[in-house]
Parts: structure tokens; sequence; C-alpha cells
């Protein structure tokens, strides 16, 4: 039958195959609709053996296409049979491109079709399908997460391949989908290391930051005992008295030894030794992936082999070069002496960028010291000279943070920077004040002419800042400058109305200053410069003008405070510290986006602390079934033996592991000086049965042929039998598994069914707003999220009561979480929640902690801490939730709001949302903004609520007015008028919507 007769016979309503007629619009046919059962015809087509009807099929979906008709339904057959034949095709070329185009089609309805190719191509015999498949797994991650566990057992049967070239890719999607389970990576580890130095370059990469953060984890830190002494020799620099230092030393070494001697994991001593060879890579990223696992795991003895490799990629490309230089920024703070020999490698060239040029002045301050700095200070008078600008600015600026760090030189270079306020370029003079006034607040007694050279400078100078850092130092340091102080305001006072507001600001500190050490000159000048300011139009200024005149000059009507004028205006301000940018930037780990942006990009993985204790290492060993064993004296014989690629010359130290080694026994040890190119299992099975095995060759080799070839039919029976059985096994594990999970799931079901969460509603309103507070990925398989539980809390009626619920997605216990560290701004408290002593695994715990906030959205800093990990976390409160529901009749909200008028009231007007119609979607909508109790009113087109602050009590009345076509009016009558103003912001939203 042609197609189109067939067409013809749909038309007529006696086909029995065909496409469906649509008695409505065309795109509106669906898998709920009626028509939806006659596609089954055309599935069936498609799934048959015979390719005449999938051509067939195939010919009237395009027609039914091409007639506006709906086949979206058919879309997964379609795909199935256009991709699984060319996924089967012989060549591998062939399979690999047909699994890389299904797996960039981004449609959910074939994520099962998806999901059997890759785990068919995971199987393939061809390394490269395989490379495919992996590349294929975050590419579905991200179109259905829920399909993790399944990938997870796809990436663990790729991470078991022995190929080099589905390393790096199956390395990088076990990144991308399950970076928390390291678990998958013990097994691998030592294979991982050996196979690193042939895997290609990208796949170096991403091997070796996976496994800096894996060794971090698995091993002890190699530098604790070192850091131990630096704390003392600390102490001791600081310290005023030679004998509280020796003390400090003497603490420092008992500590270092009642700590155990270190000794270096041979599986972090293997890591080390394989990656050290790739810092002769050519490609930059590589180097760079070493030079930052070495900064992060070696000792600090052996990190200095990365200071060559780095110079080296110095002579790269700019953009290499920004790259390498932001992580020798960071390295140098700490360890500075690995850099020191290559100072003349960091010198600037006239053609580098300007972005080059200030992160190598930053590499060169942080290397001076009292032996290089007249070198150094040499270069920086060059390039003073510079046509840059930028750059000649950031030169004075590292030439105060050398002057300031080095305290031989600082008379120098502030002699120097003296000179430079002669310059002709107004820039590098306003440069140079701000850093000679950050200087000179160190010993300003001593260097009263410069104060007085400066003084004469506020007539030629324009730069705003640079005019401000001028009188702040003759206001802070009048009385060294008696006689040019009160000139120098006489002038500003005639300028006044034309300076910036920056430059007034300083004008009215340097009056203040001057009315309370010479008064008898002054008085009228600040009289002046005071009712100048008044009438300013920048409102700090107007301000700023009121508050002084009330402090320093006394009045009936002034406060206690102006007893204390000359303290809070002339207090002694303690020198300003100039540091370096990168000196916490260590944090994150080197080479990462976040570390050249010094923020947390998406995606990023923290560097995990060392462990306190070293976990068990045998996790890392591989055990070989028996039956897999060969113990043919044949293929000892053939056996050759080589030189290893590294010798241990190299001046490593630690013992030195096998290829593929599972466990550390004196036979490996000494079979480790050749390395053979032979698989884990052989190399294991031949040490180990070598002893056992000698008798059986000798009998052996007296048999006849014949019985040997019927010994390995025999054999081969025998594994095959075995083989059966394991599968057998594996089977019922399988099944067994499965079952387990499922139990465990209906009884989490009853559990929750028959225990309703505290969070299903509140006080006030229904349920509440939850939010995440450690993502499981981010905690490592711990969730953590937090609500507002709007109940007051037991321990302090001014605290915010919050409601933090774990959930332990691992497969093994959490242990001790608490709260350590808080690091919360002025005036706030926090009450921490009891310690939970174990959370098995699948549980869910719920606990309450208190918060005072202060009646402000500013967040409050902790670290949610494990028995091994410590996450840094932060709850930031809505302003609704700094509330709490007060009960008040009607008068009485009147009456409190007619004493919150003016500047504590704030109205706005709006338009309600389609969805916001009747005073119960009103007052609900409210009420789930902030945590207030509605006041009774006699009107109906009137909402009241009421409530107060948690910590101050301030009130807080709200008044929604309805009018005519969905027009509103909301009202927030508080005393605190920043709170006031962020509430009516949140109120305007929610009721819009």
């Amino acid at each position: 039958m042609s197609s189109s007769s067939a067409f013809n016979d749909e038309k007529g309503g006696s086909s029995s195959v065909g496409e469906p007629e649509y008695g409505h619009d065309p795109a509106s046919g669906g898998i709920f609709s009626s028509d939806y059962k006659r596609h089954d015809d055309l599935k069936e087509m498609l799934d048959s053996n015979k390719d005449s009807l999938k051509l067939e099929a195939m010919k009237r979906i395009v027609a039914m296409i091409a007639r506006g008709k709906n086949a979206s339904d058919l879309f997964p057959a379609v795909v199935k049979n256009v991709a699984c034949k060319n996924i089967e095709d012989p060549n591998q070329l062939i399979r690999a491109s047909a699994l890389r185009v299904l797996s960039s089609i981004r449609v959910t309805i074939i994520v099962p079709i998806m999901m059997l190719a890759i785990k068919e191509a995971a199987s393939d015999m061809s390394p490269y399908v395989r490379k495919t498949a992996a590349h294929a797994i975050p590419k579905l991650y991200s179109l259905d997460p829920d399909q993790k566990d399944q990938l997870i057992e796809v990436i663990e049967k790729l991470l078991a391949d022995k190929t080099t070239l589905v390393a790096g890719s199956v390395v990088m999607a076990f990144e991308e989908v399950c970076p928390e389970r390291i678990d998958l990576i013990h097994k691998n580890y030592r294979k991982l290391c050996n196979l690193l130095i042939d895997v290609e370059e990208w796949g170096q990469v991403v091997i070796i930051n996976m496994l800096t953060r894996y060794a971090r984890t698995q091993f002890l830190n190699p530098n604790a005992n070192e850091s131990l002494l630096e704390e003392g020799g600390e102490k001791t620099f600081y310290g005023s008295d030679e004998e509280e230092g020796k003390e400090d030393k003497v603490e420092a070494a008992a500590l270092v030894v009642k700590r155990k001697p270190y000794v270096m994991d041979p599986d972090h001593r293997l890591l080390l030794r394989n990656t050290k060879p790739l810092l002769q890579s050519r490609n930059a990223a590589v180097v760079m992936a070493v030079a930052q696992l070495y900064f992060h795991l070696a000792p600090k003895a052996e990190v200095g082999v990365i200071a060559k490799a780095l110079v080296r990629l110095m002579r790269s490309h700019s953009e290499v070069q920004y790259v390498v230089l932001q992580n020798v920024a960071t390295m140098t703070i700490k360890r500075r002496g690995m850099f020191e020999p290559y100072l003349k490698s960091f010198y600037i060239r006239s053609t580098d960028p300007t972005q080059i040029k200030v992160l190598k002045l930053e590499v060169l301050t942080n290397l001076a010291n009292e032996t290089n700095i007249s070198t150094i200070l040499r270069e920086f008078q060059t390039y003073i000279k510079s046509m840059d600008k930028d750059f000649v600015a950031a030169t004075i600026q590292a030439i105060g943070r050398c002057a300031t760090n080095i305290g031989e030189v600082r008379d120098t270079c502030l002699n120097g920077l003296v000179q430079l306020l002669s310059n002709r370029d107004e820039l590098v003079v306003a440069e140079s004040v701000v850093v000679i006034k950050k200087l000179l607040q160190m010993q300003p007694e001593k260097h009263s002419d410069i104060i007085k050279h400066m003084a004469k400078l506020t007539d030629n100078i324009q730069v705003p800042m640079a005019r401000a850092s001028i009188l702040w130092l003759i206001g802070e340091y009048c009385e060294h400058v008696p006689k040019i102080a009160p000139d120098v305001l006489r002038k500003m006072a005639k300028s006044f109305t034309n300076e910036e507001d920056i430059v007034k600001l300083q004008i009215l500190n340097l009056a203040a200053k001057l009315y309370l050490t010479n008064s008898k000159q002054t008085k009228l000048l600040t009289q002046y410069v005071l009712n100048l300011a008044k009438y300013d139009q920048n409102y700090d200024i107007r301000d700023r003008a009121r508050f002084i005149r009330q402090l320093i000059v006394p009045t009936d009507k002034s406060g206690a405070l102006s007893k204390y004028a000359k303290k809070l205006f002339l207090a002694l301000k303690p020198a300003p510290v100039l540091e370096s940018p990168f000196k916490d930037r260590d944090h994150f780990q080197l080479g990462s986006l976040s570390h050249l942006l010094n923020a947390k990009a998406g995606g990023y993985q923290e560097l995990p602390d060392w462990p306190e204790s070293a976990p068990d290492p045998s996790v890392r060993n591989v055990e070989v079934p028996e039956w897999t064993k060969c113990s043919s004296r044949e293929k000892r014989k053939e056996k050759k033996v080589e030189k290893p690629f590294y010798s241990d010359s190299e001046g490593e130290s630690g013992p030195t592991e096998s290829a593929d080694s599972g466990n550390h026994t004196e036979e490996q040890k000494k079979s480790t000086k050749s390395k053979e190119p032979k698989d884990r299992s052989d190399s294991e099975s031949e040490d180990e049965e070598e002893s056992s095995t000698e008798s059986s060759e000798s009998e052996s080799e007296e048999e006849s042929e014949s019985d040997t070839d019927a010994k390995k039919k025999k054999k081969v029976l025998l594994s095959i039998s075995i083989n059966h059985t394991l599968q057998g096994t594996s089977l019922r594990y399988y099944i067994l598994k499965k079952w387990r999970i499922y139990v465990s799931f209906c009884v989490a079901l009853l559990l929750k069914c028959s225990f309703p969460s505290p969070q299903a509603a509140s006080p006030t309103c229904g349920p509440l707003k939850t939010y995440e507070l450690l993502h499981r990925i981010t905690g490592e398989g711990l969730a953590v999220t937090y609500c507002f539980s709007r109940r007051p809390f037991t321990g302090d009626p001014h605290m915010v009561s919050v409601q933090i619920q774990f959930t332990n997605n691992t497969e093994v216990e959490a242990r001790s979480l608490r709260v350590l560290e808080p690091k919360l701004q002025s005036g706030m408290r926090i009450a921490e929640f009891p310690e939970i002593d174990v959370l098995p695994p699948g549980e869910i715990s719920t606990v309450v902690m208190g918060i005072d906030f202060c009646d402000s959205t500013q967040a409050a800093n902790f670290q949610l801490c494990t028995h091994t990990k410590k996450f840094f976390v932060t709850i930031q409160p809505p302003v609704g939730e700094l509330m709490m529901p007060i009960f008040m009749t009607e008068n009485e909200f009147k009456k409190e709001q007619g004493q919150l008028m003016g500047m504590n009231e704030i109205t706005e007007k709006l338009t309600l949302g389609e969805g916001c119609r009747g005073d119960h979607v009103i007052i609900q909508r409210v009420i789930s903004t902030a945590n207030l109790s509605r006041v009774p009113c006699g009107s109906a087109m009137e909402c009241r609520f009421a409530g107060k602050t948690v910590t101050s009590g301030s009130l807080v009345l709200v008044t929604v007015v309805t009018k005519e076509e969905r027009a509103a009016q909301v009202t927030v009558n508080c005393e605190k008028m920043l709170i006031g103003t962020m509430l009516v912001k949140d109120i305007l939203q929610a009721l819009s919507q």
C-alpha cells in the first residue's frame, strides 16, 4: 500500500495504520488525548525487525509533520531507530559519533534511550567509544539529575578502566556528577597515579586537581611539625623580652616532641613522584596543576622544585603570565624563599601590559627583605619614570609597603617620596601624598618638616584624595605645626564651597581639631566653616556640621559628650597596616577560577583541611580473586626486568611503590625496583603465590603433554563455573541491596506520616519558607536546611528562633555535628544548638538555635562542623523574620500610630496582583512576609497588622488600604526607619504578584 493511498484511507476513517485526524488544533494532541493510542501502530512498525515497515513508518511520520500534525510522542521511537543502528555500527568512530549526537539532544523524553546507550558504550571494546561515553555522562546528568545513581554505577565501571584514553574523561565526569564520592577513588588511586604520565594533557589537569583534594582528605600534613616551630618563632619576633622568646621556642619544641614523628604515606610519595616529571610539560595548565599540587601537598623542603617551572612559564603569552603571576604572588606570601633566586625574572619590561606590571610589582614587594631591598628600590626608581600612570601609582604604593615592612629603609623611602612631591605630574604627587600620610602615622614627631612641606602643596594639588590626606595630616598633628595649621584652615575656608565632598569633610575635621587646641586663633574661622556647611547640598556634610557644633561648642542643650570632645577628636589613631591583597587567597585552591577572582565561583570544590589522624590506608588495597590468579611458570620466565622509568636518584625519600600494588608486602617492596608492564592481577598473584607453587612447578615438568592439556581444559571449565557462581552471587547481592533500600524507604515514609514535620505550620501563617544552608554536594553528602520557626526562643526572648534540619545522604554515619567559630557583627549573639552525637545514614535530625540579629538583616556567619569536616555557612534573615506578633485593639493601634508619624511613617501606592483579590489573600501574603498579627478593624477596606522587633521591642504597624480597580496603599509606622523601608518593599513585592 502506497503512502498516498494510506493517507486517503485515513481521511475516510478506514485505515488501521496512519496518523490520527485531529478535530482541533494540531498542537493540542498529547499523551492524554484519545488520538495518542492511534500512534501505537506506528510505534510497533518502528519497533519491528523489518526494515520495510520501519521505512514506511518514517515516511508517514514525515508526512504528518509536513501537514502540521503533532508527532512529538513518536520522537523517542524515531531517535532509537536512527541512533541505535549507528551505535551498533562496526566502525568505532561512527559508534562514538552516534553517542555524541544522541547525548547532545537536550530533550528529556529520550533520557532512557540515552542512558541505555551510555551503559552499552561503557562496555564497548573500543577505548575511544568508552571515552565518548564518559563525555556523555555530564550531559545526561545536567539534563536529568535524577539519573545520578545509575550514572555513578557507570562512572565506577569506567574508573576501573586501565586505558589512558579513558582515564581523564571519566575523572572529569566524576568531578561533574559525584565529586563527594571519594570512596570510588580508593581502589583506583594507585592506577591513576601510574597512568598519569601517559594521559592526554587536559586529562592530566583534571586528574591532578582531583587527586589534590583526595590527598588532603587521606594523608597527614607533612608540614605540621614545622608550622608549630614557625608559630614559636613568630612569638619570639614580636615578643618584647628575649627570655620569653626562648620559653616560647622551648614550648614549641616540646609540642613537636610530643607529636608523633611524621612518616610519609607511600601513596602520598607515589603521587608526588609521579607528578614531578610533568613540570617539564609543554602545556602551561599541566605545569600549573602540578605546581598547586606541590604547594598544597608537598613537604616544605620539596616545594622549591616548582619555582623553576613557573619561572619558565613567564616567557609565554601575556594571558598565561597573568594566571601564573597571580599564583606566584600568593605563593610568595608563605614560601618567599623559593622564588628569591629568580628575583630578576620578575623585573618589569617596558612592553609588559599594565596588569602584568602590577602583578610583577606585587611579587617583587613580597620578595623584598633586608638583603635585596636596595636592588628592588633602584628598580622602583626606574619604574616611577614610566609613562604608564597606573603603573607609577602602583609603584609608589609598593614603595610604601616596603617601607612599612622593612624598618631600616623607612626613612630612605620617605625621603624619596617627598622628592616626588615636586614632580610635574599631579597624579604622581597625589599618590605620593596618600602613601606619605600612611608612613607619617608611624613616627609623626620625627617628620614635622615633611608635614610643613605638604601643607604648602594645598595651593597646587587638585586631586581630592590628596587634598583630603594633607588636611587630615595637618589636623591630626596640628600640635607639631601650630603656626601653619590655622593659615591652612583660612585658605580652605575661602574655597570651601568649591571643594569636593571628601575634602569638605576633612576641612570640618581640621576646624574642629584646631578649635579644641587653638581656639583663640581659629574660633571665628571654625564658626564660619560650620555655617557654610550648615547649608551645603550634601546631607552628610550638614549632619557632620551639626554634630561637630553640638560637640565642640558647649551650650545649655549640649549633652554629656561635649566633655569628651578632645578625647574623641584627638585620640591616638593606630598606624595603618599595608598588606598584600593576596594575603588570604591561599584558602582557594591555586590555579582555580575562584583563586583568580578571589571569590567562590560556581562549581568550585573547596580544598579540604588536613585530617587530624591518618585514615586507614588499606582502603586503597585491591583484593584479587583467587580464580583470576595465574601461576604458570612459562609467564614468569618470559618476564623482562626493566629499569624504572624514573630512578630513585632524584633526591626523593621514602619507600617506592609498584605500579599497581595492592598490599605493601616484603616481596612487593623488593619487586618495585623494576617496574613490570603487567596488570595488577598478574603481578599480585604471581608475587603472592610464587613460594607456594614451586613444588607444583617441579612436578608439572615431569608430566606429559597430554596430561598438561587435560589439566588446562579442566582449569578453563573450573574458571567458567566459578565465573557463573560469582555472577549469581553478584545478582543476589544486588537484589538484596535494592530490597534493603526499598525497606528503608518504606520505614522513612511511615515515620514521616506518623510524626508530622515541625515546619508544617507557624503561629501566624501557613507553611514556612525553607532556605538551604548547606547543599548535599558541598557538604559531601550532608544536606542542611533552615527556616525561621516564628516561635519564641526558649533560651532568650530577644533571639530569633532558627530551626535547622540535617539530612545524611551518605552511606556512613555523621558524628559530632556542631557550631564552631561564629563570626558575628558587633552586638550580635548566637545560642548554639546541642551537639548531635551521631546521625545515621539516610536519617534526618532537627535542632533549634537562637540568633540575636540586633534588628538588622546582617548575616550570621559560622562554621558547621562534623567529626572530619568544617563548612562555612551563612544565615541571613529577611526583615519580616526580625519581628514577633503582638495583640492590639483598634484604638490602641490608632493611638500608637499617631505617635509614629513624620519620618517614622512610610507610605507607598501599588496595584494589587491578579491573584491578590479579597481580604483573606492580602492577610495571608502580609503575614507570610512578616511575622505580624492582625488587628481587628471595623472598616472592610482596611487591613491592619501589629508586631514588634525581637531585639529592641520597637513597634511595627502595617496598614493596607484597598481602593477601586485593584489600587491599594501600604503604610508602615516604625521607630526604626531602615526596617520600615525594607518591610514596605517586601510587602509591595508580595502584594504585586
